[in-house]
């Protein structure tokens, strides 16, 4: 058996070797940084230029009381641009390592109060409530992929902006485009699509009745006053306007579920005219 002393210097010199290895310097966990070309769970990680990054923002016109969500949002940089013009900016993205990323960055650029990421899958996120309130939507994902959401989108409220970097919607035909200009050399191209409201079907209007055909913003039909029957041309929905040409008369309005409110301008002058879907 050990005498006390010698119990007494082995427990010391327990605790003092514990006390050396628990001192020892820790190996620093490294910050993660994404490569170009990584692999995602559906495309490749490539960054949006930050010169489109801001033109593709001035192209959907933010204000301070929009609420942005970017699609596959990276390390954040287009969702912390949109904080630091005033609104609340929104990411989902999948790796969860680009999620902390994007959180650093947003605390380094002082909007992580306005700034917000969260991790998930873009096409179960979407259909969300709080997603659905959104006004605009940014994202830089392959074509298949804008159309495999492109219903998700047109299913939301009439007037949401979409500004794509580089790729289109397929046969949803772009209400602008621009470049980002300067020194930009890839990836330098950016889309915006309005959302519009639905309008196809007849129409009961103070003018006759309208008959509409709808394909996504772009619309046809025809204006029925009487036994006179006009083609309809220069016709588009920009999110809840509605503008279309019928016999020489330019008319304009605001659609609001089944009602149009709007003006006229022919030859006659111009006033009012109103619609009730039927």
């Amino acid at each position: 058996m050990l005498s006390n002393a010698a119990r007494i210097a082995v427990t010391f010199l327990v605790v003092f070797f514990s006390g050396f290895v628990l001192a020892q310097p820790q190996p620093v966990k490294k910050e993660y940084e994404p490569s170009v070309g990584q692999s995602g769970k559906d495309v490749v990680w490539v960054p949006t230029p930050q010169a489109l990054v801001d033109r593709m923002l001035d192209m959907a016109k933010l204000t301070p009381s929009d609420i942005h969500y970017d699609l596959g949002s990276g390390d954040g940089r287009t969702v912390i641009t949109a904080a630091k013009r005033g609104m609340r900016a929104n990411g989902i993205e999948f790796n969860p390592d680009m999620v902390e990323l994007a959180r650093r960055n947003a605390q380094k650029e002082g909007v992580a109060d306005k700034a917000t990421f969260k991790q998930g899958d873009i096409f179960t996120e979407a259909s969300k409530k709080d997603y659905m309130q959104a006004n605009v939507i940014t994202l830089f994902l392959l074509p298949d992929l804008n159309v495999k959401l492109r219903p998700t989108l047109l299913d939301m409220k009439p007037g949401v902006r979409v500004v794509s970097n580089s790729f289109t919607m397929g046969d949803w035909k772009e209400d602008e485009k621009i470049s980002a200009g300067g020194d930009c050399t890839s990836w330098c191209t950016g889309y915006l699509w309005i959302v519009p409201a639905k309008v196809a079907g007849n129409w009961t209007t103070s003018r006759g009745t309208l008959a509409l055909k709808q394909e996504y913003q772009m619309l046809s039909g025809t204006l029925t006053q009487g036994n006179m029957s006009a083609i309809i041309s220069e016709a588009k929905m920009t999110g809840e306007q509605i503008a279309f040409t019928a016999a020489g008369t330019k008319y304009m309005g605001r659609v609001s579920g089944h009602s149009i409110e709007g003006t006229y301008k022919g030859s006659g002058g111009s006033s009012k005219w109103s619609a009730t879907k039927q």
